[in-house]
């Protein structure tokens, strides 16, 4: 009886000792619930049900694979806040949310009892009827201001409309020097009965102020006299949103900073004077790059560059480059370049950057080689963020070999151009439109002619649907050489169509212009080029996608569509990989019509196409 009253004993300190393990594992480990999520939304808006689901904490967690139940608990509580703010960004008001946990409303569940475990959990939203706008009224207004229209009576109340047109009204006075404009009275109410909601907004528009002192926080290398120069805000100049704006951007297109803010001052100045405190954090001053693109035809190509992003304290920038291309191109020997150039911003003026550079660079084409060199000063006129003005004057020489001989080429040029970019990406565009256009008179020394160069670059882009949409592009461009002889333009000058950047498919620098000697011919550019692609991008996943795309070339002698002239066509298919910092690219095109080339060619590169 002794012997089983102790075995008795000892199989309980076992169940006891077993049990204690198992509730320290219990509080060590992280419990994990939830076998089943249930989200529905009520009616047939896809939109509304869209809005829902991508403001639901749940779901996120859910596509996250999350399943801790305290992540799950806060996860449930939240989701009525986002879920009702998605609503009311719909202009839904009456919404009525459930989010049952195990069959309790998560809201009751206080948070000192949240439960050990999860196993399910239903949401369920019916939205209501949507509620227009009944009054929509803001004031004091400036004369010139138009408020957005969705925010007028009868519209979607939506409280994006609200906050949009309360956002542009206040945006108008601070153009217009009132930099402390804030509101002063907000009614807004919801009427259930009629479904309507009333906004009245009153502001304050408060003083007329004028920028006040400058000062800068986190400048280490950088003169805080350049910074303040850079920026270009004026002591005593009438206060402005936009003018703020500017000088962030001025200093951050210096490439000397990997943050810039601009914070105004709390206490204004005797004379209605706003204090601008400037922080910035300054980027590494050096930056070392390699390059490299590869066609099955042109072959390949390496550049290389070192940049010094402030070399003696204001912002100067001093950039040497090198590339070595056409390396195993088929027909054309190996080319490679080297050259220098050093920027100053902010000289003259707060939106002009100075830049003078020097090139030397060998060419080797099919029918010629080229050795060249040229120096040259120019100004760049930042007249706002999409639009720029260049403006320069240089000297440019060249030695060139050909079937007939030895020939010299000496000029001085003025090159001229201006931009206008509103691209959503320079790497990958999915909307908006690109305008690029230069011209370069050009005086001839010697036997070499006297004339204008002029080129246009224009491209145009539409997106269809949303995330995964289907992009449009197209693109047109070309140029034309007025006043020279086709023999006496330098032959970097000429105009060659064929390879990337102009008609995928066909060798590169194949379509020129054949000049007859001695019962044969050679090949040099022509005085005309007109050239047209079109690409259609699709998202097949977030990083993934495929394009499909037609390419048009076309140079002549002597004025477009002249008898001297020819065209040339490709086309093919491409894979893009978005690497966060603009899609890998790898085309494969054939050629479609010309006399020029044949077989598929492979190109691989960084970025879209253009």
């Amino acid at each position: 009886m002794r012997q089983n009253l102790y075995h008795r004993t000892r199989g309980r300190r076992r169940r006891a000792i077993f049990a204690a393990a198992l509730a320290v594992a219990a509080l060590i480990t992280p419990a994990r619930a939830l076998d089943h999520l249930d989200f529905t939304v009520s009616g047939d808006d896809k939109a509304i049900d869209r809005a829902v689901r991508g403001a639901s904490l749940l779901l996120q967690q859910k596509t996250d694979g999350s399943a801790e139940v305290e992540d799950l608990f806060t996860a449930a509580r939240s989701d009525y806040a986002n879920i009702l703010g998605a609503l009311y960004s719909a202009g839904h008001y009456s919404a009525v949310i459930h989010i049952l946990i195990d069959g309790r409303e998560a809201s009751s569940i206080a948070p000192l009892d949240a439960p050990a475990r999860i196993g399910r959990i239903a949401v369920s939203v019916d939205p209501g009827p949507r509620f227009a706008f009944s009054r929509t009224e803001i004031a004091p207004l400036l004369d010139d201001t138009e408020l957005p229209k969705e925010f007028r009576p009868g519209e979607t109340a939506a409280t994006g409309a609200i906050e949009d047109a309360v956002a542009v009204a206040r945006l108008d006075w601070r153009n217009a020097g009132y930099a402390k404009v804030a509101p002063d009275r907000t009614d807004i109410v919801a009427n259930h009965a009629t479904r309507t909601v009333s906004a009245d907004i009153r502001l304050d528009p408060g003083p007329e102020l004028r920028f006040g002192p400058v000062s800068v926080q986190g400048a280490e290398r950088m003169r805080i006299k350049n910074i303040i120069r850079i920026a270009g805000l004026r002591d005593g100049e009438r206060f402005s949103q936009t003018e703020l704006d500017r000088a962030a951007m001025r200093l951050r297109r210096s490439g000397v900073f990997s943050s810039v803010t601009l914070s105004e001052g709390e206490v204004i100045r005797n004379g209605g004077l706003l204090p601008i405190e400037i922080t910035v954090a300054e980027q590494k001053p050096r930056r070392y790059s390699v390059g490299a693109e590869l066609s099955s035809v042109d072959g390949l190509s390496l550049t290389a560059s070192w940049l010094h992003r402030n070399v003696n304290g204001g912002g100067e920038r001093l950039k040497i480059e090198g590339s070595i291309t056409n390396i195993g191109a088929n027909g054309n020997g190996m080319d490679y370049g080297f050259g220098m150039t050093f920027e100053r911003p902010a000289t003259f003026s707060r939106d002009i950057t100075a830049s003078l550079g020097f090139n030397i660079g060998h060419t080797e084409e099919a029918d010629y080689t080229s050795d060249s060199a040229d120096v040259g000063l120019s100004l760049i006129y930042y007249y706002s963020d999409q639009v720029t003005f260049r403006a320069g004057i240089g000297y440019e020489f060249s030695r060139v070999k050909d079937p007939t001989g030895d020939m010299t080429f000496s000029n001085f040029i003025l090159p001229l151009g201006a931009t206008w970019d509103r691209r959503d990406s320079t790497t990958d565009a999915r909307k908006g439109f690109y305008l690029d256009a230069t011209a370069k008179p050009f005086l001839g020394l010697g036997s070499s002619g006297s004339g204008i160069r002029v080129t246009f670059d224009a491209r145009g882009y539409k997106t269809f649907g949303e995330k995964r949409g289907v992009t449009f592009a197209l693109r047109l461009q070309g140029g034309a050489i007025e006043g020279s002889s086709l023999l006496t333009t330098p032959r970097d000058d000429l105009f060659f169509s064929g390879g990337g950047g102009t008609v995928r498919g066909q060798p590169y620098h194949s379509l020129g212009i054949p000049v007859s000697y001695n019962g044969g011919s050679y090949l040099i550019g022509g005085t005309h080029f007109l050239g047209a692609s079109a690409e259609m991008r699709a998202r097949v996943t977030d990083s993934i996608g495929i394009v499909a795309f037609y390419d048009w070339g076309r140079i002549d002698a002597n004025g477009f569509f002249g008898d001297q002239g020819a065209d040339q066509a490709g086309a093919g298919i491409g894979l893009r990989y978005e690497t966060g910092f603009g899609p890998i690219r790898l085309d494969v095109a054939t050629p479609v019509s010309g006399s020029t080339g044949d077989g598929v060619q492979l190109y691989i590169g960084l970025g879209q196409a253009f």
